[in-house]
């Protein structure tokens, strides 16, 4: 192609036939001085190639920030994956829970308003945590902060700084506590229910209660022991605002899958 260098903007551009090794002839065109333009399509393949890499960088990103985001969340590894979606309701029982946790998730905006909490009590491996970490993450989805946490970690935090030359204050463990838009509390009840456990459970309920922070705890224990537990100042600020205590009555799902010659 003859291409002549002139140094002038040309209206309207300078054509010629020009051809791409790869797509064939095209017409070329020059604006400005000896400056033509390439294969168009070659042109939007490079864009298109540069949009798909621009898109999986930011999702690589957007999983990264959520990886590290539910890991500050204290969403244990085995769990990640529990969604409201993928929660199996075959019992009736089984629906009304989870008919619960698909409103408390959707109505969130409205429950940080008044703060009312849940407790999910059952036997293991009725759904308990799946319901509870489902909730979280939809709530996280929305900008929410959760955090989800045994209540023996729990106290073992606040215990810690006891110690000499603890970096965190007991203040400052409990406001860690107090701080999330949802905290989800298991094992209500595993531990020794030492007077003083329960003086620093209480504490951490309290003040989210006072906050209008919502908290669900989870139970293996029958409802009575749970409330023995907690204390009675604890158990009726959980009734407040519409608290909600939801049984998981039906038998283990994890026993179920072991009969059948799988791993729970």
């Amino acid at each position: 192609m003859n291409r002549i260098a002139i140094s002038k903007l040309y209206d309207p551009p300078l054509t010629c036939a020009d051809t791409c090794p790869t797509h064939g002839e095209f017409v070329a065109r020059c604006h400005w001085g000896d400056t033509w333009t390439r294969c168009p399509t070659c042109a939007v393949e490079a864009r298109a190639k540069e949009q798909a890499d621009a898109e999986a960088r930011a999702h690589t990103e957007r999983v990264t920030r959520w990886q590290r985001k539910v890991g500050e969340a204290g969403i244990p590894e085995r769990f990640r994956d529990r969604r409201l979606a993928t929660y199996k309701a075959k019992l009736p029982g089984q629906q009304r829970a989870l008919d619960f946790a698909q409103a408390y998730a959707a109505d969130f905006d409205e429950v940080c308003k008044t703060g009312r909490s849940a407790l999910f009590i059952g036997l293991p491996g009725t759904g308990k945590t799946h319901l509870a970490v489902g909730i979280g993450l939809e709530v996280m989805e929305r900008g929410r902060t959760v955090l989800f946490t045994t209540v023996m970690r729990a106290v073992r935090r606040v215990k810690d700084t006891w110690g000499r030359g603890s970096r965190e204050s007991e203040s400052q463990a409990i406001a860690a506590l107090v701080f999330p838009d949802l905290l989800i509390l298991d094992e209500v009840g595993v531990q020794f229910g030492s007077d003083t456990e329960k003086l620093m459970l209480f504490d951490i309920l309290n003040e989210r209660y006072e906050r209008r922070r919502p908290t669900i705890l989870m139970s293996n224990l029958p409802r009575d022991e749970v409330s023995a537990y907690l204390g009675e100042r604890v158990f009726d600020r959980l009734r407040e605002d519409g608290g909600e205590f939801i049984s998981f009555t039906w038998p283990s799902y994890r026993k179920s899958r072991n009969h059948q010659g799988e791993i729970a």
